[in-house]
């Protein structure tokens, strides 16, 4: 299951090389540059996540690896290549619900990775799952800070000037985090619970 997981992640992966390629092909031809700049900075992203693998030697899972692969596919070439932020309601809200789900599996990681680095090999479920928790709904916090503070002194507009706009995103990614560790506490009972479980 989990080579074939790996395989299917390699697949997406090569088709979002494909259609970032393609997109940067036509709208150089169009003289879009800023799309031409989006579709090479997709292209420069998943390389970028590659180079970061290596060099920390921290490999991603497959949940992880698909999730943030779609949310590159999201945000990027639905969002902002294609333009659907203008068609589909809502969407950057369901980017902040996904970005938790995310986030958690991120502080996952984190867990596993200085668990490993200590003197005991045992690992707590319990402990892992409440560190992602927290982790995930730190981050969305400290994003809706970093758009304050662009927005702020830079003179833009991310949180629409609103603190409604502000909340709503982290009780998205809150939201997020919350489902993905339910996910991780039932598959932690099954000791399917992934990095924790997994049999190398």
């Amino acid at each position: 299951m989990k080579k074939h997981a790996d395989r299917g992640n390699d697949l997406f992966e090569l088709v979002m090389y494909g259609v970032a390629a393609v997109c940067f092909v036509y709208f150089l031809i169009k003289g879009n540059w800023a799309k031409v700049l989006e579709a090479a900075l997709i292209i420069g992203v998943l390389l970028l996540i590659r180079v970061v693998v290596k060099l920390t030697k921290t490999p991603m899972f497959a949940a992880l690896r698909f999730c943030i692969l779609l949310f590159i596919t999201i945000t990027m070439i639905m969002a902002n290549e294609f333009g659907f932020y203008g068609i589909i309601p809502y969407l950057d809200k369901f980017e902040h619900l996904f970005s938790g789900v995310i986030l958690c599996f991120v502080g996952l990681l984190i867990y596993k990775k200085a668990n490993d680095s200590g003197k005991s090999s045992a690992s707590n479920p319990r402990v892992a799952i409440w560190l992602s928790l927290f982790f995930s709904i730190a981050m969305a916090g400290v994003w809706e800070i970093y758009e304050f503070t662009t927005d702020h002194f830079l003179g833009l507009n991310s949180q629409n000037g609103s603190l409604v706009d502000t909340m709503t995103d982290i009780i998205c990614g809150t939201a997020g985090a919350i489902g993905t560790s339910i996910y991780l506490a039932f598959q932690a009972k099954n000791k399917k619970m992934p990095l924790l479980d997994e049999k190398h």
